[in-house]
Parts: C-alpha cells; sequence; structure tokens
C-alpha cells in the first residue's frame, strides 16, 4: 500500500514551486488563485523573495500548503491508499484526500498562520530539539519543570521536540542534558507550537475550522493527535482544532500506518525531512519524493 505524507513548517526554500508552476497550465492557475485568496502576492516571496520573508510565519504556512497541493496535482495523487501530514501539512493532506477544496483549506491556513503568530506575541516562548533520549524520559522531564514545557513533535525515535515557557525549555535542555541527551538545542522559532500556551490560536482556529465545509474522506488521513485512520468529517475537524495545543505524533502515525500495511511513503511537497524521519522509524520502508 501507498501513503502519501505532508511537510510542515521548516521545508521552505525560496524558489519553491517554481518548477511545478512553469511546467503545466492547470497547476499554474491553481497556484495563481492563492494570490487571489490571500490578499498578498505570495507567489513572489516564494519565487525570488529573501529567507526572512519566507520565515514568517503568515508566509510560510500558506507556501508549503501551496507547493504541497500543487505537488499532489502534478502527480496525479499517486494512487495513494492513505495520507498523513505533519503538522501544518495535515491541512495538505487534508486536501489530497478530498476533504478540503483548496480555496477553504488556503484560508484555514492563512487563518491557523495568523493566530498563531499573535500567540507567540503574548507569551515569551520557544521550543528545542531533544536528541538520544526515549520519550519517557523526556516526558518526565518536563513533568519535573516549573512552569509550562510539554513535548510537542514525536519525530522519530531518539528525536523529539519540546515547546513551552521559554523560561521553562531552557531549564528542562538542562535537565534534559544531565539525563544524557545527545542534544537539547533551542529552535529558531519565535513561539511554542503544540502546547498549552497555542490556547488562544485554538479558539480562533476552531471557529474558522466550524464554518468551513468539510467533506467525507475518500482515503484515511492518520491525524496527529490519534494517530489512527479517520475518514468522518467531524472527527477530523475536532482533531485539527487539538492539534495546536497538543503534540504532533509522527512517530506513532508512521508506525499505525505501517501495521495497516502501508510499504511505500511518498513525500509530498518542499524538502524531504519526512523521509528521513521515517527511514529512522522503520529502515525496511520505501520511502521517495512525489517528483
Amino acid at each position: 500500500m501507498k501513503a502519501l505524507v505532508f511537510p510542515g513548517q521548516g521545508s521552505q526554500y525560496v524558489g519553491m514551486g517554481k518548477e511545478l508552476y512553469d511546467a503545466r497550465r492547470d497547476i499554474k492557475d491553481l497556484m495563481d488563485s492563492a494570490n487571489e485568496i490571500l490578499g498578498f502576492d505570495i507567489l513572489n516571496i516564494m519565487f525570488a523573495g529573501t529567507d526572512e520573508d519566507l520565515k514568517k510565519t503568515k508566509v510560510t504556512q500558506p507556501a508549503i500548503f501551496i507547493h504541497s497541493v500543487a505537488g499532489v496535482k502534478a502527480a496525479d495523487a499517486l494512487g495513494a491508499q492513505m495520507v498523513a501530514g505533519h503538522s501544518l501539512g495535515e491541512f495538505s493532506a487534508l486536501v489530497a484526500n478530498g476533504v478540503l477544496s483548496f480555496e477553504d483549506g488556503l484560508k484555514l491556513v492563512a487563518a491557523r498562520a495568523e493566530a498563531m503568530q499573535e500567540a507567540c506575541d503574548i507569551n515569551p516562548s520557544s521550543m528545542a530539539a531533544i536528541l538520544g533520549l526515549e520519550d519517557k524520559v523526556v516526558e518526565d522531564i518536563c513533568q519535573s519543570i516549573d512552569g509550562i514545557v510539554v513535548p510537542a513533535n514525536y519525530n522519530c525515535p531518539g528525536q523529539l521536540v519540546i515547546s513551552g515557557e521559554t523560561s521553562a525549555v531552557e531549564a528542562a535542555c538542562v535537565a534534559l542534558k544531565e539525563a544524557g541527551a545527545k542534544r537539547a538545542l533551542l529552535l529558531p522559532v519565535n513561539g511554542a507550537f503544540h502546547s498549552p500556551l497555542m490556547q488562544p490560536a485554538q479558539e480562533r482556529l476552531a471557529a474558522a475550522i466550524e464554518n468551513t465545509k468539510f467533506r467525507k474522506a475518500t482515503i484515511p488521513v492518520y491525524q496527529n493527535i490519534t494517530t489512527t485512520a479517520v475518514s468522518d468529517p467531524l472527527e477530523i475537524q475536532k482533531n485539527l482544532i487539538a492539534q495546536l495545543t497538543g503534540p504532533v505524533k509522527w512517530t506513532q502515525s508512521v508506525q499505525n500506518m505501517i501495521k495497516d500495511g502501508a510499504e511505500m511513503f511518498i513525500e509530498v511537497g518542499p524538502g524531504k525531512t519526512l523521509q528521513g524521519l521515517i527511514k529512522k522509524i522503520n529502515p525496511e520502508v520505501f520511502v521517495s519524493s512525489a517528483l
């Protein structure tokens, strides 16, 4: 069985999507419509902007989504039996399996990005990558720290991202290094994604999601919160809302997809980050890019 997987924030690069844009008229028309939907020229930033422009959350998230959906169109969906996305990538996955239209998906991604940025501005917060420790050790140490710090991204065995108040994240990094972490590295982000500090963003996104039409999935999506196959539109909505303050359980999602028959994982979108993570989760499966 074949699975399509979609990357999240951090996979962007200047020039992303230009080859897709130039390749086919229908893809060009799709990408051109993004400028109208968003109300600014995001394609110019994607194709010829600066790294700094592209790193802004309100640009990064829609840009990755646009690139990913264009990639699905270019590859004609590749005959997959299941989909999944890492954080932001879940919205791309929901367009790929027919739950959301491109326009509705892009509007939700834009609303999500703006809400997350506003939540970041309320509290000093950050994230850190922890390498070389078992998940349980990281979880226990986070619970022992004063302040808000939680596991945010279960990326692959031995690689977990924590998120929360800056002081609590820094204290956790010290404790995790003492516990034997190979690295405890603060990430260059200005917010605590997938933590309780995203509560204000969650409330805004919930309102947008509840006012958007979600269709029954044509093939199941393995969502970050549940890690299991979901097709019901109401359940998908609920899980998307919960994702903002809950962890991205990528390791567990991939393991469940393999248990359910996935033998081939095709990454659709910019970069190859997910291919590397999946190989660390299970070296036996086949991974590649869509294009």
